[in-house]
């Protein structure tokens, strides 16, 4: 560059910035689809006997309570007639949502379900003291579904040191309490607090291929993998309580939120589908709602890649009884219920 004049020396040091500028930007990740995991909505029989049991057992906090009908629920939920009540509850920093259909009822979960079947969907609450946890859950007389807490073996070096217990609700939804050894989990949850139970790291769910529901999960969703794992032997068969269980588990997280976890048996591999005419207002129904910056951005980018929708495209809320203005809901590659709704204050 020394023969070249001051001002074509400066012209040629603005376009090599330039350029480098623009590479910079274009090696960046995009940004996110959904920012934020919300909660998990459960459908339930009996709304009083599950705020019993979700605030007296497992020590949630009541946020909201509300009565919904009108076509803007019908059109999100998919059920026509609706009547439901919605309870927010609270624990640690994260939420669920209980939704009772006082119309139309639907139909129970099916008595013979399985932890391998692709409907299944758990939430995860982390406790302080496995022992101490497990012999609340037994005084309160919950029913099991692991044959008791279970401790990952040492050779599995992702799980080593992870205790674990699958138990049910009234209704028949999985549950796990979990307790992470100091050097897994979030920092959070290994701060001394005094409180047994602390709150949800995640939500998991069965799926047919792992590769398939990624492309679901992280690259439309963009969701992150911060975790694999592949679990078997008997620690894993009696959490479960699946004979012969070998797991695929593959963690996601958004930017806030807890995270969703991939749970893809290898072995066996008998699990029922996902029931085809399974509708909100059915107890097996469960939904993972998220949050996006933009609805219609995301509502468009779901459309290009057929996902199928259960909403009628964006559905407007207008009097925000559901914390939120403009949502839609979708299937996963298995079934699964999402329900995206825009970014919206906190709680």
């Amino acid at each position: 560059m020394k023969n070249l004049t001051p001002l074509r020396r400066s012209l040629l040091s603005l376009g090599l910035l330039l350029a480098t500028s623009i590479l910079s930007l274009a090696q960046q990740p995009a940004a996110s689809l959904v920012t934020r995991v919300d909660a998990v909505n459960m459908t339930v029989s009996d709304m009083d006997r599950a705020v019993t049991f979700y605030l007296g057992v497992l020590q949630f906090h009541k946020v909201s309570d509300v009565e919904l009908s009108g076509e803007s629920y019908e059109h999100l939920e998919g059920v026509f007639g609706v009547r439901a009540r919605v309870v927010r509850l609270q624990i640690g920093d994260e939420f669920i949502t209980l939704t009772e259909y006082l119309a139309p009822k639907g139909r129970p979960i099916p008595v013979d379900a399985r932890s391998n079947d692709r409907s299944f969907q758990h939430v995860a609450i982390i406790v302080s003291d496995m022992d101490r946890a497990y012999a609340w859950l037994r005084q309160n007389k919950v029913e099991h579904a692991s044959a008791g807490p279970q401790r990952l073996p040492d050779w599995n070096k992702n799980a080593a040191g992870i205790r674990a217990f699958y138990f049910k609700d009234q209704d028949g939804h999985p549950l796990e309490i979990l307790q992470f050894p100091p050097d897994k989990g979030l920092a959070k949850w290994h701060r001394t607090s005094g409180e047994l139970f602390l709150g949800i790291d995640h939500t998991a769910i069965v799926v047919g291929n792992t590769e398939t529901s990624l492309s679901f999960y992280r690259d439309l969703m963009g969701m992150h993998v911060v975790g694999k794992s592949e679990n078997y032997g008997t620690e894993q068969e009696h959490l479960n309580n699946v004979f012969g269980a070998r797991v695929l588990i593959t963690s996601l997280r958004a930017e806030y939120g807890p995270g969703v976890e991939l749970l893809e048996y290898l072995a066996p591999r008998d699990g029922r589908p996902f029931p085809a005419d399974e509708r909100a207002n059915d107890i097996v129904h469960r939904e993972t709602i998220v949050e996006t910056h933009n609805i219609n951005a995301a509502v468009n980018k779901f459309i290009a890649a057929n996902i199928m929708f259960v909403s009628s495209g964006v559905v407007a809320e207008s009097d925000g009884q559901l914390g939120f203005q403009k949502a839609f809901q979708v299937r996963d590659p298995d079934g699964h219920a999402i329900l995206v709704k825009e970014n919206q204050e906190r709680p």
